[in-house]
Formats: structure tokens, sequence, C-alpha cells
């Protein structure tokens, strides 16, 4: 079976001036800071935290605390369909890219792309097809085919010539900890990433991005207070740089802080045996407004959108595909 889509991939900068484009997610971490009479200064507040966290982690050969700068790029994947039609572009996925510049030699290091992973399809799959499932089976089910498009999809994405010609290495997925999960500290310490934990039994986001061809670990690292959930191909602890594992750390625990401030901007570190919790009180508040009740109202407009502009006009089409194309082995 021929492919009939191609992908497409776009770039802009995320500074101070920048500005959601029209096909954003509303509820892209990034976006949100971009909004609003106070969204230069939460652009400006959040990427001093990042360069902040960064000098914090990188302190060798660094006396003052401020060689290095963090720049970031959103990263934005369109599906583009052999058909003509009112649908035939269609934004699969948007990632925040980050480089890092050494003041000192002036050199600029490529770091890890898959910050902030942000998706259509995912909203579709978590906001509508599974609620459908559930309600029509009358209790909690999830469907059989759940993920398998979203990951064939992000999969033939990291495989294609488009993304091997734009990044050097392979996407590193961060994010939250589940607050439905338990966590155990081992004796595993790396340098950079920090302790170890083991989660009590794998979730629902685990097999959603097991399907993506990614596996999880979890650490704490250094001088933080809960541990961060890392989805990677290969080998995370040998596959990067020292400084590529710190830009991915320093972007993602401040876009936590902003938006989970109860678990990663909490006054106590996580203890031995973790159980985050989005109901304690004894956190710090960043200076960052973020509405979290509008990110899950608007999650569900965005799933019916991926609905109605991909899966209603090209679903068959591309679930075929999917068949024809079955995820690659190891």
């Amino acid at each position: 079976m021929t492919t009939t889509f191609t992908f497409t991939t776009t770039t802009t900068r995320f500074d101070e001036d920048y500005a959601p484009a029209e096909g954003t997610r509303a509820t892209t971490n990034f976006a949100n800071l971009a909004r609003g009479d106070d969204r230069r200064e939460n652009l400006r507040n959040a990427l001093t935290m990042i360069d902040r966290r960064f000098n914090d982690l990188a302190r060798w050969d660094n006396p003052d605390g401020d060689r290095y700068t963090v720049e970031l790029e959103i990263v934005s994947v369109g599906l583009r369909f052999a058909a003509e039609g009112e649908d035939r572009e269609f934004p699969l996925l948007e990632v925040l890219d980050v480089f890092i510049v050494d003041r000192r030699t002036g050199e600029r290091h490529h770091g890890i792309v898959g910050n902030n992973f942000s998706s259509y399809i995912r909203d579709y799959d978590f906001s509508i097809a599974l609620p459908a499932a559930t309600e029509a089976a009358g209790r909690f089910t999830v469907p059989e085919d759940f993920g398998v498009l979203h990951g064939r999809l992000f999969q033939e994405f990291v495989d294609s010539a488009a993304f091997e010609e734009r990044f050097a290495a392979a996407p590193v997925i961060c994010i939250s900890v589940s607050t439905s999960k338990t966590y155990r500290r081992t004796g595993n310490h790396h340098p950079v990433l920090g302790v170890e934990y083991r989660q009590d039994e794998p979730s629902l986001t685990d097999a959603y991005f097991g399907k993506m061809g990614l596996q999880a670990r979890y650490f704490l690292p250094p001088g933080a207070k809960a541990p961060l959930a890392f989805y990677f191909r290969g080998d995370l602890l040998a596959g990067y740089s020292n400084l590529q594992l710190i830009g991915t750390i320093s972007t993602m625990e401040t876009f936590q802080k902003i938006y989970r401030p109860e678990i990663y901007n909490a006054n106590s570190a996580a203890a031995d045996v973790y159980r985050p919790t989005l109901d304690q009180q004894d956190y710090s508040r960043t200076l960052i407004a973020y509405d979290r009740d509008e990110r899950s109202r608007l999650a569900v407009v965005q799933g019916a959108f991926a609905e109605e502009h991909l899966m209603r006009p090209h679903g068959a089409e591309l679930q075929r595909w999917a068949a024809a194309h079955p995820a690659p082995v190891g």
C-alpha cells in the first residue's frame, strides 16, 4: 500500500515575543503562557527559570552560575494528504527543541527534542475515544486499538528523513509522574538525572507511550522536589550528553513547577516511597498563572476537532495504512 501522506515541519522561536500560531493547540503548555496581558512577563519569567535551573545543574567550570543560556524552538509537525480537499493538512504534533548556548565559548549545542509533547490525536484518544468506549461498556474500558494509530504515526515521523535531517538524537518526552501511582526510591544514581525511582505498576500513559516505541524511567534530579517521567528510545543514560540531559530537565521542570506546583514546587522533596498528589497545600506558587480547569475543558474541544478534521475524512485510510505498516520490532 502506498503511503498517502507526507510530513511537514516548521519551527518557531520560543522567546518573550512568541505568539501562538493559528494551528497551535490552545492547551499546549507553552501557548498558555503566551496569552493575556501578562504574556511577555510570563514568557520572560519562564525562560529565566529555565536558565537558572540549567546553570544550577551545570556547575562545573561555571563559578558565576551564568555560563549557559537555553534557546527553545517550537517544532510543528503536520500531515499532508495526497488527496485534494478541505482537510488536506492536519497538525499532527508540536514539541519544543532545545539549544544550549555556551556564553564563554560561543558554542551552540543541540539538545533533545520532545519537550512539552503536544498532540491533537492524543486529545481524541483520551477525550473522545476512551470516554465513548467506557460509556458503551458501562465501566472503564480501554479500546483495543487505543493509541495504535497515534503510535504508528509518531514512529513513522521519528524514522523519517524529515526527522533525521533536522535532529541529531532520538526524542525524549519528559512529563509529570502519575498521581494515581506509587514510586519507590532505588539505589541507582546518575550524576545529572539523579536518583532513580520505580513505579508500582504501569499506567495507561505508559502503555500509550509504549505504542509510540518509548519506554519509561523515573528520576529525581539533584535539588528537585519530585521525580520526572522520561519516555525514550534506546539508552537514556548513555545516549545523551550531560548538557543535553540538563537541557531537558531544566526546561520540563520549569513547566512542571508552573502547572503542577503542588508536586514540583513543593516545600519538601519526595520521600523514599512517594505518592504524588495535587491535594497538598505545602508548596510555593510561581509568578506565572496557569488555568488547569480550562486546559481540561479545551482538551475535549480539541479532541472533537481531531475527530472532525482527521478521523472522519482520513481515519479509515490511516487505519489501513497502519495495518499495512506494523510498528518496527525492537
